[in-house]
C-alpha cells in the first residue's frame, strides 16, 4: 500500500537507553577468548547491565488525542526463543506454529493514560501471559484491538479492550493468519474488523518427501534486456518450498463484529493485504498467483489487485500483474502497470495509484514519468488522471476534495517536489508548493501534520480558516536540530512559527492535540534528562506539563560528556561527529584514552549538503548495548557517527572516488580527536554494522590509522552483489573498476591490523550473506593476517537473542582490550 515518502506516524516511541555500570575505568587485560566449543560467553558486568536492564514502554495516542496506550517492552528473548522453528520462504520469515511473521519481542503489559489528568488507567481481563504483537484503536476510540501471539502454544488471536469498561476480552477463537499484512483492520463503524483468518479445515502443512523428483532448472533467453536482480535472501528453492508458501500464505478474509460473529468473505486466497474502503463498503485485496519464482521474493510474484464487496464477491479487477524477475538498472526503476495502490483517505471509496509512463526505466527519456490515477466506486468509469509527474510518485496526504498534497522524488538527483491538488477537480492544474533536495536538511519544511478522522483515516490537519496546514520539522541548522511547528498559508506560502525547540532541551513535537494548532504532544530531553512526553501550549512561554515520568536509565552514567564537534576534510568538506567522554574523565588531567570510532558512510550529490550538521547537542546521552557508546562503561572514549560523506556532484558518481573520500574522512576524524587530546594514534579502533562493517574493512585495507576493527554483518566482495548495492545504481559490468576497487576482499593482503568479524548465521539482508565474512576471514588468515570470525547461530542481520548480544559484547570488549590497552608507540 502506498504511503507518503516520509509520513509522520502516530506516536510510537521506544527508549533504547539502558543502565550501565556504576563507574568508568581504564581498560584492563582481556581474558583469553573462549574455545570454539565453549558455549556462549558473558562480557564484563558493566556491559551485562546494558543488556538486562528494563526498557521504557512504547506509546501510541488515540484518535481523539486524549488517551495514550502504553505497552511495556520486554527484555531480550533467550536463544531458546530465537531458535524456535522458522521458515524462510520467498523473502518471508514465518513462524509455522503461529502462522505469523517471525517476531521475538512482544508487549508484556498494556495500560492507558488520560492526557488531561495524567491518570493511569489499568485494564482487567488481559491474557496471561500477555504477548502483544500489534495494537489498533477503533475510529471512535471506544475500543483498542490487539494481536496476541504466543509462540509456545501456537496461538495467534484477536483481542479487544473496551476502553470505558477498562476490560479486555478475546474477540474470536478462530486464529488469525498474519504471515503477510497486519491481519486485522477496523471498519469505519468501529463495530467490525476486517481480518485474515487461518482457513478452517486447512490441515497440516505439506511435508516434503525428502527424495528429489528431479533437478531444479531455470532458463533465460536473449532479448529481454538488462535487468537488475538484487541478491535476495530466503528465496524458494524447489516445489516443496512453493507448496509450503501456499499453505502458510493462504488466508480467509472475514468480518468479525464486537459480539465475535464471523462472516467469511469469499474463498481463501494467497493474500498479501486487505484494506477496507473509508466508507467500509468495499475491500481492496492483493493476492499472489502462480507461477512462482526461485530468483525474486513474493512481492515480485504475479499478483491480482481486486475490489470485493462485503459479501466477498468480486466487484472490479483493477490489475493482473505478471512476475517481475528484474527491473531496469537504477534506483528510480519501478515495475510497470498499477503501483502503490491505496484508498483515497478523504473520499468514501476512491482508489489512487501510480503508473510509470517510461516503461519503469529511468534511462528512457520522458517528460512524464508517472501518472497518478483515481477511480471511484462503483469503478465503472475510466480512471481519471490526478497528476502528471516528471519523477516518481512518492505518496499523498489527503485533506478534502479541494486539498491534497502529492509528492514526487527522483533518486538520481535527490530532487523532491510537493504539489497541491484538488482531488475533486482533477482538471485544475496542480500548484507547486516545494522543490528542493532531499539531502538539504536545512531547507526541509517539515512533514504535514495529520490527524485521524471519524472513519479512522489519516487526514491533513487543516486550519480553521481552510487555507492553512501545519508542518512538524526537525529544524536542522548549523547549531544542530531544533524541532519546530509551523502554520503555513497555502495561498500565500507564508509560514508562522508556532514553536521552536530551545536550549538546553531538545523538544520534538509528535502530534498536534487540536485542530487550531494550540497544543502539542512533545518529547523533551536533555543530555542528562531522559526523553519524556509533555503537553505543550504552543502560544505560552510556560514550561510544558509532564505526561510521563520515565526514570533515567543510567543514573550512574548521567555525567557522560557529549559534544557535537565540527572539523574539515582536506578537500574542504565540512564534517561532524558526536564525541562522548566517560564520567569523571578530564583529557587535560588524565591524558588521551583508547578510543572506539563508529560510522556508516552516506552518498551525497552535493558537498554542501554533505557538510550539514546532523543531530543536536541537546539530545539525551542514550547508551545502549548496540552502539559504540556501550564501551563508555569500560572507560573508552567514543566518536560516534563521524561523517563519511561520499560525494559525487553533477554527472559524477559518488562511488567513483569512494576509497579516497573514505580515507580522507577517517584521517580528518583521527586528526581531530588527537588534536583534542582525547585519543592518541595507535590506540584507536574503528567499527560499524552492515555498510559500516564494509567501511571498517576498507579502512583497515587502505590505511594504518587503526589498531583494530570490529565489522558486524558486512559485505566485502562486491562482485557477489553484481546488480547494485547500497546507493550504487550501476551493475558490475557497467562499473567493474568501481566494484573491484571498493571491495576490501581484493585488498585482504593489505589488512595488517586486527579485524574482528561478527555475523548472524541466518542473515536476511540483501547482499550480506554470511559467506561474505567467511571468505574475508579465510583470505586474511591465508595471507598471514590477524582476524577472528564469530558466527552467531539463528541470528539475522540484527541480533536478537540475549546470549548473542552478550557474546557480541564479550568478543568486542576482548578485541578492544587486547589491541588497544598497550600504550601507543
Amino acid at each position: 500500500m502506498n504511503r507518503p515518502l516520509r509520513r509522520l506516524a502516530l506516536v510510537g516511541f521506544l527508549l533504547a537507553a539502558l543502565p550501565l555500570a556504576t563507574s568508568a575505568r581504564t581498560p584492563q587485560a582481556a581474558p583469553a577468548p573462549a574455545a570454539a566449543t565453549g558455549g556462549y560467553r558473558l562480557p564484563p558486568a558493566p556491559l551485562q547491565a546494558l543488556v538486562d536492564a528494563p526498557r521504557p514502554p512504547q506509546l501510541s495516542i488515540s484518535p481523539h488525542r486524549d488517551l495514550l496506550a502504553l505497552i511495556q517492552s520486554p527484555a531480550l528473548p533467550g536463544i531458546d526463543v530465537v531458535a524456535q522453528p522458522e521458515l524462510k520462504l520467498a523473502g518471508l520469515r514465518i513462524n509455522p506454529r503461529t502462522y505469523a511473521q517471525s517476531k521475538f519481542s512482544f508487549g508484556t503489559d498494556l495500560w492507558l493514560q488520560d492526557v488531561a489528568s495524567g491518570k493511569e488507567l489499568r485494564l482487567q481481563g488481559l491474557p496471561a501471559p500477555l504477548s502483544i504483537a500489534t495494537t489498533s484503536w477503533s475510529p471512535d476510540q471506544r475500543y483498542l484491538a490487539f494481536n496476541q501471539v504466543d509462540a509456545k502454544s501456537g496461538r495467534n488471536e484477536l483481542w479487544v479492550v473496551d476502553v470505558a469498561a477498562r476490560s479486555a476480552r478475546r474477540l474470536t477463537g478462530m486464529p488469525l493468519n498474519t504471515v503477510a499484512g497486519r491481519g486485522y483492520r477496523w471498519l469505519s463503524d468501529s463495530q467490525r474488523l476486517l481480518v485474515q483468518l487461518r482457513p478452517e479445515g486447512q490441515g497440516d502443512a505439506p511435508a516434503g518427501g525428502g527424495i528429489p523428483t528431479g533437478p531444479n532448472a531455470q532458463e533465460t533467453k536473449a532479448g529481454g534486456g538488462v535487468k537488475a536482480t538484487p541478491t535476495y535472501q530466503d528465496l524458494l528453492h524447489n516445489e516443496d518450498d512453493a507448496r509450503l508458501l501456499e499453505h502458510y500464505l493462504r488466508a480467509q478474509a472475514a468480518l468479525v463484529d464486537l459480539d465475535g460473529k464471523v462472516t467469511k468473505l469469499g474463498e481463501p486466497a494467497l493474500t498479501l493485504s486487505l484494506a477496507p474502503s473509508p466508507d467500509s463498503r468495499y475491500v481492496l485485496r492483493e493476492r499472489v498467483e502462480r507461477p512462482f519464482s526461485y530468483t525474486v521474493p513474493v512481492e515480485n510474484f504475479p499478483r491480482r489487485i481486486e475490489v470485493l464487496d462485503l459479501d466477498g464477491k468480486p466487484v472490479k479487477e483493477i490489475a493482473r500483474q505478471p512476475l517481475v524477475d528484474g527491473l531496469p538498472t537504477g534506483n528510480d526503476a519501478v515495475r510497470t502497470g498499477v503501483r502503490d495502490i491505496d484508498w483515497r483517505g478523504d473520499a468514501p471509496a476512491t482508489l489512487v495509484w501510480a503508473e510509470a509512463q517510461d516503461g519503469g526505466d529511468p534511462a528512457r527519456q520522458a517528460e512524464v514519468r508517472d501518472l497518478v490515477k483515481m477511480q471511484a466506486a462503483p469503478f465503472a468509469q475510466e480512471p481519471v488522471v490526478l497528476a502528471k509527474l516528471a519523477s516518481r510518485y512518492a505518496g499523498a496526504y489527503w485533506g478534502n476534495g479541494e486539498l491534497a498534497l502529492v509528492e514526487e522524488f527522483w533518486w538520481k538527483t535527490r530532487k523532491v517536489k510537493e504539489w497541491r491538488v484538488a482531488p475533486d477537480h482533477p482538471e485544475l492544474a496542480p500548484k507547486l508548493l516545494r522543490e528542493g533536495s532531499s539531502e538539504d536538511r536545512y531547507k526541509d519544511p517539515g512533514l504535514p501534520a495529520t490527524a485521524i478522522d471519524e472513519r479512522g483515516e489519516q487526514r491533513l490537519l487543516v486550519a480553521a480558516d481552510g487555507h492553512g496546514i501545519f508542518r512538524l520539522g526537525k529544524g536542522a541548522s548549523p547549531e544542530g536540530d531544533r524541532p519546530f511547528v509551523d502554520k503555513v498559508d497555502l495561498d500565500s506560502g507564508k509560514s508562522e512559527r508556532l514553536f521552536h525547540s530551545q536550549a538546553p532541551y531538545y523538544e520534538a513535537p509528535q502530534v498536534l492535540l487540536d485542530a487550531e494548532g494550540r497544543r502539542a504532544l512533545t518529547s523533551r530531553e536533555s543530555p542528562t534528562e531522559t526523553p519524556n512526553f509533555y503537553v505543550r501550549e504552543l502560544a505560552s512561554a510556560a514550561a510544558p506539563r509532564a505526561l510521563t515520568h520515565f526514570p533515567h536509565p543510567t543514573p550512574q552514567l548521567k555525567d557522560v560528556k557529549k559534544e557535537q564537534i565540527r572539523y574539515k576534510r582536506k578537500d574542504g568538506v565540512e564534517l561532524t561527529a558526536t564525541l562522548y567522554l566517560p564520567p569523571h574523565y578530564d583529557p587535560k588531567q588524565d591524558g588521551p584514552r583508547p578510543m572506539l570510532m563508529w560510522a556508516y558512510p552516506t552518498e551525497f550529490k552535493s558537498a554542501d549538503a554533505a557538510g550539514q550538521v546532523t543531530d543536536s547537542p541537546y539530545r539525551f546521552n542514550r547508551i545502549s548495548y548496540w552502539g559504540p557508546q556501550a564501551f563508555l562503561a569500560m572507560g573508552y572514549t567514543v566518536l560516534d557517527d563521524f561523517s563519511v560523506p561520499i560525494v559525487g556532484e553533477g554527472s559524477k558518481e559518488p562511488n567513483d572516488t569512494y576509497v579516497p573520500q573514505l580515507v580522507a574522512s577517517a584521517e580528518a576524524a583521527v586528526d581531530e580527536v588527537v588534536r583534542r587530546g582525547v585519543a592518541e594514534r595507535g590506540r584507536i579502533a574503528v567499527g560499524g554494522h552492515s555498510y559500516g562493517a564494509f567501511m571498517t574493512a576498507n579502512l583497515l585495507a587502505h590505511t594504518r590509522l587503526f589498531q583494530a576493527g570490529i565489522a558486524r554483518s558486512g559485505a566485502y566482495n562486491r562482485s557477489l552483489t553484481p546488480f547494485g548495492f547500497q546507493s550504487e545504481e550501476r551493475n558490475y559490468w557497467q562499473a567493474q573498476d568501481v566494484y573491484n576497487t571498493m571491495s576490501p576482499f581484493n585488498y585482504a593482503d593489505h589488512i595488517k591490523d586486527a579485524l574482528l568479524l561478527i555475523h548472524g548465521e541466518q542473515d536476511n539482508n540483501s547482499g550480506t550473506f554470511p559467506i561474505q565474512s567467511e571468505r574475508l576471514y579465510a583470505a586474511v588468515k591465508g595471507l598471514g593476517g590477524t582476524a577472528r570470525l564469530v558466527l552467531l547461530p539463528n541470528e539475522a542481520h540484527a541480533y536478537r537473542a540475549r546470549e548473542s548480544i552478550m557474546q557480541m559484547l564479550a568478543e568486542s570488549n576482548d578485541w578492544l582490550e587486547r589491541y588497544l590497552k598497550q600504550p601507543a608507540h
